[in-house]
This record gives structure tokens, C-alpha cells and sequence, in this order.
């Protein structure tokens, strides 16, 4: 295999070495340390700039590795670092790289966001929220010196996008770093780095997991950038667990079998979604009236699993909506194989004021849906139902 092969050779066969027994996929290491014959040896490990064993808290264990040169092949990057989750990769970037100001651009999730607001002042650092769809104020706050950017493309849960390389060469011309949570699209559907993003982070719990059975989370940029970062993951304690870094392996071979999936019925549903007369209104990049489709088929190369809507009869009429659907769950979380519907202001967004919400292009009458892997007439047929429900109620 070579750095040319397919992706979907990759992510079968990129960071599979072969054990004593030679095991036809990498096995799980369930140990916590690694011994050596002798000091020189245990030295030589430490003090390598390569792949060695030593202390699974540092990630020096080969199941870890392994994950991690999968996970560099998935975002065409020098490295990756696994995190236990998806906001400890995005945490450890901040405290790393924020500490001369973070400029948040558009909607982020939720977490994220009040990581941004509550923790990181607390600690002194300078946080700022500024629009999307103006970049004034955001070379205003790059002038002042920001040191780094976050951006979430396509966001949750508007899916408002982003366009990645007019950003990324802002931050470059102002000496600053860009991360953008690429959850949402995966790095099959889009590729952070190779528009000019600094850091390409996702939440390993979603697509990349993809059964609802894992917590955990990845950075991916340069090999200078993750050495830097790693040694916060390492004394925060923010690395990845070895039993679930070989679960996250196993789940990574079927990534683009089910990203395809996901992409199909999304879409397929999006537009059903648009002729149906008690929805208001249906944002996914993939359809022609989203406001920023030519930016997102300039950047993605499918436009992912992750839609949202807006019920007509306000937020009464979402919650009947939700509470009337059989087959489709009602949940928080997104990616499994199972299709999820949420309202955002009881779950990612529960807690900020109207003000924010409003901000942020929220109401309480939206709807999120994360399409799963059924068939996609199952799927129409509970949000029709439930839709027709809901406005006769």
C-alpha cells in the first residue's frame, strides 16, 4: 500500500502492522505500560521522534498508533492525535494555540461554544463570536492580534457553510491558526487541510464511530503543530483509551461504505422535506436553495448525513412532530446508524436566551435530523406521519 492508494484501502490496511502471530488486524493492547530489557532501550523509546511504546497515557501504545496513522490517511495529514472526545480535541487545540485570543466565526455546537464563553475567560484567555457572513469584524479581531480561529462547517444545526480557504488565508496573512470542526462532513465528504486549515478536528462518537458505542474524539494538522498539542493532551489526560481506539479501528474499515449511505438518504429526504406542506422551511447544503450550495460544491465533495428543518406552528408543533415519530429515535448525538431527531433548543442549544438563539438562527419549531442507514422509505413514511400529526392535534 502506498500514499497513493484509495481511501478505502487506507483505512483497511494504513497503520496494520504485523504481531508476533500475525494478526490480520491490529490487535487490542489492554495494557497500561510497556517493559524493556534495559535502560538504554527504555530511553531509546522516550526519547524517539518516532512511533515507540512506553505509557499508554502518552499514547505510546501501538493500538493508538495504529489508530492514529489511519485517522492522518483519512485527512491527508502529516499526523493525528486521538482524544477521548471529540470537545477534548477541540479544548486542547484552544488551550495550546489560544492563549493570544480565540475568534469563534459563526455557529458552533453547543459545547464548544460554552467552552469558548464560561471556561476559557476563567483562565484569562480572550474569546470573541462574530458572524459568518461578514469578515470584517473577523480581520477586525485578527488585526488585534487573535492567535486562533474556530469554525464549524457545515454548523450544527443550522448547517450554514463556511467558505474554509477565504478564512484560511485570512488567518494565514495575520499569523494565526485555523480549526475547523469538520464533524458534520467528514473527511471523506470534506478536507479541511488541503483548503488551507490549520487543524482539521472532529468528534470520533459520530460518523467516524458510527454505532452510537464509542466516545472519542481527533485532531489532524502538521507534525509540528501535534507535537505541541500532544504534550497538553498527554498532562491533561486527554488521550484516548486503547480498548476504544481499537473499537474506533474496526469502525473506520466501513467509513465510506456508510458515508455514502448517509449522503443518499439525506438528501433524498431533504428534498421530500421541501415538498411537504407543513414544513417551513429545510437547510441542507446539498439542495439548491441553500444559501451557500455553490460554496459548499466548491468544498464538499458529498454533502453529508446532517439536516435540520422548521415545522409551521411554531415550537409546539416541533415537539408534537417529535413526540409522534415511531421509528425514528429522539435523541441527542448524530452519525450512528440510526436516524435521530432533536429539537436543538431541548438539547445542544437548551439553556441560551432568546437573544442567542436568535443569534444563532435557532427557534424552538426546528427540527435536526441525523439520517441514518435505513431504508429511506421507512424514514418518509414516520416523518410523514408524524408531520401530518402533529397539525391536526
Amino acid at each position: 500500500m502506498t500514499k497513493q492508494s484509495g481511501i478505502e484501502t487506507q483505512l483497511i490496511h494504513s497503520g496494520q502492522g504485523k504481531d508476533q502471530y500475525g494478526a490480520a488486524i491490529s490487535p487490542l493492547y489492554d495494557t497500561t505500560t510497556f517493559s524493556f530489557e534495559d535502560t538504554a532501550a527504555l530511553l531509546a523509546a522516550v526519547e524517539s521522534d518516532e512511533p515507540a511504546v512506553f505509557y499508554t497515557r502518552y499514547g505510546m501504545n501501538p493500538t493508538i498508533q495504529a489508530l492514529e496513522q489511519r485517522l492522518a490517511a483519512l485527512d491527508h495529514a502529516e499526523k493525528a492525535l486521538a482524544f477521548s472526545s471529540g470537545m477534548a480535541a477541540i479544548s486542547c487545540v484552544c488551550l495550546t494555540f489560544g492563549q493570544r485570543g480565540i475568534v469563534c466565526l459563526g455557529e458552533v455546537y453547543g459545547g464548544t461554544a460554552s467552552f469558548l464563553k464560561q471556561q476559557l475567560p476563567q483562565l484569562g484567555m480572550s474569546t470573541r463570536f462574530v458572524p459568518s457572513n461578514d469578515l470584517v469584524p473577523l480581520q477586525n479581531e485578527l488585526a488585534q492580534g487573535a492567535s486562533l480561529v474556530v469554525l464549524e462547517t457545515p454548523a450544527n444545526p443550522t448547517l450554514s457553510v463556511t467558505d474554509i480557504s477565504q478564512v484560511a488565508e485570512l488567518c494565514r496573512k495575520a499569523g494565526a491558526k485555523l480549526m475547523v470542526d469538520n464533524t458534520f462532513a467528514t473527511p471523506l465528504n470534506q478536507q479541511p487541510l488541503s483548503l488551507g486549515a490549520d487543524f482539521a478536528v472532529q468528534s470520533a462518537t459520530k460518523y467516524l464511530g458510527g454505532h452510537s458505542d464509542l466516545t472519542a474524539g481527533v485532531v489532524a494538522g502538521r507534525a509540528s503543530d501535534l507535537k505541541k498539542l500532544n504534550e497538553w493532551r498527554k498532562n491533561l489526560g486527554q488521550t484516548i483509551a486503547a480498548e476504544v481506539a481499537h473499537k474506533l479501528l474496526r469502525s473506520l474499515i466501513t467509513l465510506p461504505l456508510r458515508v455514502e449511505k448517509h449522503n443518499q438518504n439525506a438528501m433524498q429526504l431533504a428534498r421530500f422535506l421541501s415538498e411537504q406542506d407543513e414544513v417551513e422551511a429545510v437547510n441542507y447544503p446539498g439542495l439548491g436553495s441553500h444559501p451557500a450550495h455553490q460554496i459548499a460544491s466548491k468544498q464538499m465533495q458529498g454533502f453529508g448525513g446532517m439536516l435540520s428543518f422548521t415545522v409551521k406552528g411554531g415550537g409546539d408543533a416541533a415537539t408534537r412532530f417529535a413526540d409522534n415519530l415511531r421509528l425514528i429515535k429522539l435523541a441527542a448525538s448524530l452519525g450512528g446508524a440510526e436516524t435521530l431527531a432533536t429539537q436543538p433548543v431541548t438539547s445542544s442549544h437548551h439553556g441560551l436566551s432568546e437573544q442567542e438563539l436568535n443569534q444563532a438562527g435557532i427557534s424552538a419549531a426546528m427540527i435536526r435530523l441525523s439520517v441514518g442507514l435505513e431504508d429511506v422509505n421507512d424514514l418518509m413514511a414516520d416523518i410523514k406521519q408524524a408531520l401530518l400529526k402533529s397539525a391536526n392535534e
